[in-house]
């Protein structure tokens, strides 16, 4: 696997995603579009996203 878990200093909004991208070799723009299609789907996808932005370290 590819790196660690972070959020990286070039993100959008929070860099949840950018950081899920990089820790699994996916690009951000896959994992984005991935998590945009799932919040069509029912489940808890904005809460998991802010517990990740809570939980996740900042790079640098």
């Amino acid at each position: 696997m590819p790196g660690e878990l972070v959020r990286p200093r070039k993100r959008w909004i929070a860099g949840v995603c950018a950081g899920l991208g990089q820790r699994f070799g996916l690009s951000p723009n896959v994992v984005r579009v991935l998590f945009v299609l799932s919040c069509a789907l029912p489940g808890p996808q904005f809460i998991l996203y802010i517990a990740l932005w809570i939980l996740m370290p900042s790079a640098g």
